[in-house]
């Protein structure tokens, strides 16, 4: 065997094909595995894994580093929670195709869908292409600490062929629909791997106009199915509210049979719904059953709102006497808060919008985050509990709350996948056969969502850490995020450690592996504020042959590239 890169020694081996664990030396050479085995020969650089666990780089097929990919290297929380490959493109938004006439309209939806400020985006995006293959060109000229793999959007080509009457949700016309057709087929053959569309309401700018995309018509996206389809494409992405789940699920399976390709879309638990889930899992199995692909796509965490004085959400900030200190900067809007009689007007102030009291004020649903991540908070320890043992108010025991720390604690608030008040439905939707792994929504929502992390998460609490239920074997969830994932993008040379596969490999202390606490770091461009959740236990992460990380640390290599398509 020719001498190796690099040779990682004595590891426990969790391979990704879901089968046990096993001994060995993992071997690399030239970005690809070259061996795996005991007594490998000894390589120019050696990681010493007696007593670790050595498993494939996982693949995060739920991002939204559009943006962030085009003025950074460095594509974190992702990269460092373990991930060596994004899929961006995700919700049918993005940057391409788009005229200099259309700019201003795609960064107020992103700022809206994403909560991507658009000071940040006009600072940082370099518009060095206006087609999608030439948005492609621009991330293949780039280095980055993990690979990155893209879709077609579905509002970036409404409204470059479609102009102001997307913006209005006007019907598409036959030209437009094939020449949006066509614009998807082009970006499927330049690279992309699949095409993604929006069908939320929740989705809009911030001045409330829903997304282009929201109610268009179904020939629309079968015909921009067909096409992306016919091209190659490996999935068609949706996000809906499946406000008529029966209705809704019909259509989307006709689209998909149509364009002979496979359909993923967010599974998730509502609180408003929290028995849709299930339904939803039904109508997958049907559809299996008549030969049509369908996957739903869930996370295995609640989508937690993070609450904080220094973050974009939490109880208060729709309080009138709140909103008049807002503007100021953090050292003296808390030097404010700490005043006892301003702290007495904000709690005594109601939420005047119920649907945000909903979201921002369940005092129930609200918990602390604490110094060891805690994403399945027993109910007995929300604010509202806590309050009720004490014979305090809970308004003000939340705000107290957040003035630990010196102001900077956070709280979390579960939104999503907590209607129960535990983590059960979420173990059953990752048990199923026909769902995938994703939805952590990196590089979005960077002010008040850090869900990035659930990779680690996902390895922590579910095979080792969960006190609440059931635990997860730690092959089974370690395939879900990895070769699972790899296979339904389209990239079948990795996600599994294995002879002539990609050499993205995690080394990690299973005994150590955690989560750190969200830090608020302000390194966005025009010196925009983003949460990043770093983690504990990556010994090493690997990218393509390549140490990115060693403890969490960036070494400076960045092998990571643009994937065009299947390619490897």
């Amino acid at each position: 065997m020719a001498e190796a890169d690099l040779v990682i020694r004595g590891g426990t081996v969790v391979d990704g094909s879901g089968g046990a664990p096993y001994l060995a030396d993992v071997a690399v050479q030239n970005g690809r595995i070259l061996a795996v085995g005991p007594n490998l020969p000894p390589g120019r650089e050696e990681i010493a894994a007696q007593g670790l666990i050595v498993t494939p780089g996982f693949v995060d097929v739920h991002t939204h580093y559009d943006a962030q990919a085009t003025f950074s290297p460095r594509l974190d929380s992702s990269s460092l929670n373990g991930v060596t490959t994004v899929l961006i493109g995700n919700c049918g938004v993005g940057f391409a195709p788009c005229t200099p006439a259309n700019r201003d309209a795609l960064v107020e939806l992103m700022e809206g869908v994403e909560d991507l400020p658009e000071v940040v985006l006009n600072e940082g995006l370099p518009w060095n292409w206006e087609s999608f293959p030439s948005y492609l060109d621009a991330l293949a000229a780039r280095q980055f600490d993990c690979d990155v793999v893209t879709q077609v959007t579905h509002a970036a080509l409404r409204l470059h062929v479609m102009g102001d009457r997307a913006v209005a949700h006007a019907d598409s016309t036959p030209a437009d629909r094939a020449e949006m057709a066509r614009l998807a087929a082009e970006g499927i053959k330049a690279g992309a791997i699949g095409f993604s569309t929006s069908r939320a309401m929740f989705h809009k700018t911030l001045a409330g106009v829903p997304t282009p995309t929201y109610g268009a018509p179904e020939a629309e996206l079968a015909q921009i199915g067909a096409a992306a389809g016919a091209a190659g494409a490996a999935w068609l992405q949706v996000i809906s509210d499946f406000d008529d789940p029966d209705a809704e699920f019909a259509m989307l399976q006709r689209i998909s049979s149509h364009a002979k390709t496979p359909l993923t879309f967010s599974l998730l638990q509502r609180e408003s719904r929290p028995w849709l889930w299930k339904s939803m899992l039904d109508h997958v199995e049907r559809a299996r059953a008549e030969g049509i692909t369908m996957m739903g796509q869930v996370m295995g965490r609640p989508v937690g709102l993070m609450f904080g004085w220094e973050l974009s959400q939490h109880p208060f900030v729709a309080r009138p006497s709140y909103a008049a200190i807002a503007h100021l900067p953090l050292n003296e809007r808390l030097a404010a808060l700490r005043d006892p009689a301003l702290r007495t007007r904000i709690i005594s102030e109601p939420t005047a919008d119920p649907a945000l009291a909903t979201r921002l004020n369940n005092w129930d649903r609200i918990f602390k985050l604490g110094a060891q991540p805690e994403y399945e908070p027993h109910p007995s320890t929300s604010v509202a509990a806590e309050a009720a043992r004490l014979g305090v108010d809970a308004q003000g025991l939340c705000y107290d709350w957040m003035m630990e720390q010196d102001g900077k604690a956070i709280l979390n608030r579960p939104l999503i996948n907590y209607a129960d008040g535990d983590l059960e439905a979420v173990r059953a939707m990752l048990e199923h056969p026909m769902t995938l792994i994703g939805l952590g929504d990196g590089g979005a929502h960077v002010g008040y969502i850090c869900d990035a992390s659930c990779m680690t998460h996902m390895l922590a609490h579910w095979t080792r850490d969960r006190s609440r239920g059931p635990k997860l074997p730690l092959e089974f969830a370690v395939k879900r995020i990895t070769r699972d994932n790899a296979l339904a993008i389209g990239l079948p040379d990795r996600g599994l450690i294995a002879p002539g596969l990609k050499a993205d490999i995690n080394v990690i202390d299973y005994a150590r592996l955690g989560m750190d606490v969200p830090e608020m770091r302000y390194d966005l461009p025009a010196g925009g504020k983003r949460l990043v959740q770093g983690a504990r236990g990556y010994v090493a992460t690997v990218q393509s042959g390549q140490v990115v990380y060693r403890e969490g640390i960036a070494t400076g290599a960045l092998p990571g590239r643009l994937v065009r398509g299947g390619t490897h």
